[in-house]
């Protein structure tokens, strides 16, 4: 009797973990997803997405059993500068019309110490899909927001090569290109549990 109720604790377990892990969605008020980029070698210009939206599994337990999926509308691209924005936009790097979306699916969740985690998934940008790895901090203990929904943060980081996403499109000057290759990624989402939803 005792190693037929020690054989059903086991195979409840399995269970159990799974059922840890709960939904939450990508508040896209609360969030920003920015970037940035050499000019000229010297100077750095940064800008965001006006709109990211998604959704993450998160399992405290198990971090190991966590995923996430973010969708960027790339056509929401703000440097501050109107035409700078409208040469993003366009065929020279972004082609918005045609790749109306920048997405994040990802395949691997790990702890990295404390608070940290690494989080390789992958990015579909320009048409190109390539596996990018975030710097994560977080997710933050949940708390109760305004209306007595909770709510909790993640923030993650990562560096791409635009060029292995097919955006090659530059000039060069004596010090070199007028447009960086290597480009800093930040995302600071807020996340809302889903409801009704585990």
């Amino acid at each position: 009797m005792k190693r037929a109720l020690s054989l059903l604790a086991a195979l409840a377990l399995p269970t159990f973990a799974a059922a840890a892990a709960e939904t939450w969605e990508i508040d896209p008020v609360h969030t920003s997803t920015s970037f940035s980029v050499k000019h000229l070698v010297i100077t750095t210009v940064r800008g965001v997405f006006g709109k990211t939206t998604g959704t993450a599994r998160i399992d405290d337990q198990d971090p190991a059993r966590s995923s996430v999926e973010a969708t960027v509308d790339a056509s929401t691209i703000d440097t501050r500068v109107p035409q700078r924005d409208g040469d993003l936009k366009s065929p020279n790097f972004l082609d918005v019309q045609k790749y109306p979306t920048i997405t994040f699916r990802s395949t691997k969740v790990r702890p990295a110490g404390k608070g940290k985690l690494k989080l390789t998934g992958d990015v579909t940008l320009h048409g190109v899909t390539r596996p990018v790895t975030f710097d994560v901090t977080g997710p933050t203990r949940a708390i109760q927001g305004p209306k007595g929904e909770l709510r909790r943060a993640i923030s993650a980081s990562a560096k791409i090569n635009r060029h292995d996403f097919g955006l090659d499109y530059s000039k060069a000057v004596e010090a070199g290109p007028v447009v960086g290759a290597i480009v800093d990624l930040q995302i600071d989402a807020e996340l809302v549990k889903a409801a009704g939803r585990q």
